[in-house]
């Protein structure tokens, strides 16, 4: 995948004392995020990207993210170069905390006797949480990362050592004495 981007290809910064809760919200791509993105990572075409969202408060400053990320895309086989077309449909369920809470958490998981934390939650910076990364990661991972058509196969193919080459060379000249 592609790595020379300044910046995240897709922001949507939300402040938390802004948010309408239990309100579906709707995040789609703008032309020039969806090239971006396309670029990054690496597909033939990206349609029809849209996630549909709800945002929860919660206590202790903490907000709760649940959706449906949706799109259309084209990736390229591994094996025969073909395009290939794949829907995405990721449900997805996030939590940012306060970052005084995150580094709580992880004086926590230095513990052994703790328990492991299984979905590390996403920072509040400033008062506001930024959608346009989760969108973005989520896309990422739900894509196949060695796209392979249905029925396509590599078949290795070894040339055969054609009969006897001339050898040339200092050796070659002694070896044709010694054959004399």
């Amino acid at each position: 995948m592609n790595q020379e981007q300044e910046g995240p290809p897709l922001t949507r910064k939300i402040r938390v004392s802004e948010i309408e809760e239990n309100v579906e919200h709707t995040i789609v791509l703008t032309e020039a995020e969806r090239e971006a993105i396309k670029w990054l990572l690496e597909l033939v075409e990206l349609e029809d990207l849209r996630f549909d969202y709800r945002l929860r408060l919660g206590a202790g400053g903490k907000v709760y993210l649940s959706g449906r990320l949706k799109a259309d895309t084209v990736q390229t086989c591994v094996v025969s170069l073909e395009p290939i077309p794949g829907p995405v449909d990721v449900p997805l369920d996030v939590e940012f905390w306060p970052a005084a809470l995150i580094e709580d958490l992880a004086k926590k998981a230095e513990d052994p006797n703790q328990a492991a934390v299984e979905d590390w939650p996403e920072p509040i910076t400033a008062g506001t949480i930024d959608l346009g990364p989760i969108v973005y990661e989520t896309l990422a991972t739900a894509l196949d990362p060695y796209p392979k058509k249905a029925g396509a196969s590599f078949q290795w193919s070894q040339a055969e050592p054609e009969a006897e080459v001339p050898e040339s060379g200092p050796f070659a000249a002694l070896k044709q004495l010694k054959k004399s």
